[in-house]
């Protein structure tokens, strides 16, 4: 009876195969919303779940955050009415709740309260990756405290993709965030920033740019950088240039819409020997000294032959 059932089946599969033909692939987007579908049908764990939304493109959305979001029972975020349009593009509907710096003392309380419930919450911020220049460590470390799942669904950042379309090294990039205000403060925060070897990543308002990068080409110099503006959306610009070219092209005009300013590592004459010696330090232990001061020199882009004579004076004492 199996072998009869067998033959009954395949030739039903040929059957079928002479209609659609061998090669016949499924209708665009059909495995996608399968995938949906199976990610919805799965019940969403107790916890805090952190839920990276678009930073222009909806199209950006994962498949992940879209079932999350939908069985998320109360969804917590910046403003609510932006979340909301959304949820509504994507035809989901959600209690929604502000989360924001200016309630978040009075809000954390409460979030902690449902998830203590057994409740699955969702944080979003406005745009990008939740925590990211926006509100929320606090309570992801006292929900963490709490022993509530906190679990990330990563997705859109415009710090990262400011960072890999800029062109610059990104083995060892620095997240600054905003710049201070005040001339004075912007300034000696840059000052800081500038000793670091590595790429830093700004946010920066675009009625502040021009000054930003003039305050950035004055003290650090004529680093390559790029200005990222409106990643993702219809009028994208990346511009990749030394800072104070970028600085005298944006004197000239205030840029529309979101701007990430990304800046490369100090240049090779810029790099003190006791940055080198700590990098040094810290692998010349674990590496033959030839070795260690190749990987350095590479990492911080200074000539090879600098590097092993600050390795072999340490290594004399």
């Amino acid at each position: 009876m199996k072998s009869i059932g067998r033959r009954s089946s395949l030739k039903d599969e040929r059957a079928q195969s002479s209609v659609t033909g061998p090669s016949a692939a499924p209708e665009p987007g059909a495995r996608a919303a399968a995938e949906f579908a199976r990610l919805v049908a799965r019940p969403l764990a107790p916890g805090l779940y952190l839920v990276a939304t678009p930073i222009g493109n909806l199209g950006d959305i994962t498949l992940r955050a879209l079932a999350v979001l939908a069985q998320a029972g109360v969804i917590y975020c910046e403003d609510t009415r932006r979340s909301r349009t959304l949820l509504e593009h994507f035809g989901l509907a959600a209690r929604l709740r502000p989360y924001h710096e200016h309630n978040a003392e009075e809000q954390r309380p409460r979030v902690l309260e449902e998830l203590a419930r057994g409740k699955t919450v969702a944080l979003v911020c406005d745009a990008g990756t939740p925590l990211i220049s926006d509100p929320g460590y606090k309570l992801v470390r006292e929900a963490a405290a709490a022993g509530h799942a906190v679990v990330a669904i990563p997705g859109p950042s415009a710090a990262l993709a400011a960072l890999t379309s800029s062109g610059l090294p990104t083995d060892a990039f620095f997240f600054a965030g905003f710049l201070p205000v005040r001339d004075g403060a912007r300034r000696a925060r840059i000052a800081e920033l500038a000793a670091l070897p590595a790429t830093i990543v700004l946010f920066e308002a675009p009625s502040r740019v021009a000054r930003t990068l003039c305050d950035l080409a004055e003290i650090m110099g004529s680093r390559p950088a790029a200005v990222a503006r409106e990643l993702t959306k219809v009028y994208e610009e990346v511009r990749r240039a030394s800072l104070p070219e970028l600085a005298e092209i944006y004197a000239r005009g205030e840029p529309k819409g979101e701007v990430v300013i990304v800046v490369g590592p100090p240049l090779a004459s810029e790099v003190a020997d006791a940055v080198i010696a700590d990098r040094l330090g810290a692998v010349l232990s674990e590496m033959s000294l030839r070795d260690a001061a190749k990987a350095v020199a590479e990492a911080l882009g200074v000539p090879k032959a600098r590097v092993y004579d600050l390795a072999l004076k340490i290594k004399r004492g």
